[in-house]
């Protein structure tokens, strides 16, 4: 689990010198690329900051071998070329240390990464519908492993519909399928209508449903 530390991002000298971009509007073309050319990932380091905020593709880390899964963890890193950051006295370094645990970066809290949404699978069903979401950790967040990662959420998207304001349809006009027809069935709702609630017995039974959240929007997503 060690050697998957992800803080390590080396690149070879000729990927390295492809993502180079020039930065500077004033000085002479002729004079030497380093003066006049930064690396792409640059943009990507505040200026002048903590360096254990810094984003793992700012620094390069040697993974700690002897880190027990679960228990906190020392890394030694350095910042790469044209990084600048600072430690908790404002003071300019260039070597510091990463505290964190030792773990993957799929077993983090869910605060701690971004997961990709999907608006395809039905919130609302039995057994509760999963789907695959492609998980990326947050910058400042260090791990073992990919930071890119996929992982099977619980749906949990919404289009918008209330539950309250269905409940309340559902009471006082689901005699004439309004509920049904707020939540997008269009079919369940001409049922309600033409037959009059269904005698009431519908109408009582879909007070219930919505009530307790069994029956939901018709795109499948949840209320709000």
């Amino acid at each position: 689990a060690g050697s998957l530390m992800t803080t390590k991002h080396s690149q070879p000298q000729s990927t390295f010198a492809k993502g180079l971009t020039s930065t500077s509007t004033n000085t002479p073309y002729f004079k030497a690329a380093e003066s006049t050319e930064i690396p792409s990932y640059v943009t990507k380091c505040p200026s002048n900051g903590l360096c254990s905020r810094l984003p793992p593709d700012c620094m390069t880390c040697n993974t700690n071998y002897s880190c027990v899964y679960g228990k906190p963890a020392t890394f030694d890193c350095k910042v790469k070329p044209h990084v600048h950051c600072v430690d908790e006295n404002n003071h300019e370094q260039e070597n510091f240390t990463i505290n964190m645990t030792c773990q993957f970066c799929w077993q983090l809290a869910t605060t701690d990464y971004v997961c990709t949404n999907s608006t395809n699978c039905m919130t609302v069903s039995c057994p509760r519908q999963r789907y695959n979401a492609t998980c990326t950790v947050r910058d400042h967040i260090h791990c073992l492993g990919n930071r890119v990662f996929p992982k099977m959420l619980y749906c949990n998207w919404t289009g918008g519909y209330k539950w309250s304001t269905a409940l309340a349809l559902s009471i006082t006009l689901g005699g004439f399928g309004a509920d049904r027809f707020y939540l997008g069935q269009w079919r369940e709702g001409l049922g309600k209508l033409f037959s009059f609630g269904g005698l009431g017995i519908w109408t009582l039974i879909d007070v219930l449903l919505i009530g307790v959240g069994y029956v939901g929007p018709a795109d499948g997503s949840l209320y709000i």
